[in-house]
């Protein structure tokens, strides 16, 4: 598997200031949003546009659902040097996901 860039600082910051409902996790390796919607079929339906814009992307996010809760994590686990980190990927999945709502 071929190693993919990671992000450098001034991306990540860049990528925050665009994305700002996105938060930082895993000392800086990832970025994780919870979305609240209005029930779980709502909350189900959401996560099924997610499964196609990451199919079609190639890049599949984790995540976790809870009723109508979905937290989702963004981490490219073959970028960097040190087991995964943020890369252009993780950019183009939230943007995706951020023009659905």
């Amino acid at each position: 598997m071929a190693q993919v860039p990671e992000l450098t600082e001034e991306e990540t910051k860049q990528l925050l200031a665009d994305h700002p409902e996105w938060e930082l996790a895993r000392e800086g390796k990832a970025i994780t949003r919870t979305f609240q919607h209005a029930d779980f079929s709502e909350a189900w339906g959401f996560m099924s546009r997610v499964a196609l814009l990451a199919d079609g992307h190639d890049h599949h996010p984790e995540w976790f659902n809870v009723y109508a809760k979905v937290e989702i994590t963004l981490t490219t686990h073959d970028a960097g040097t040190n087991g995964g980190g943020l890369s252009i990927r993780d950019v183009k999945m939230a943007r995706a996901i951020d023009a659905l709502i």
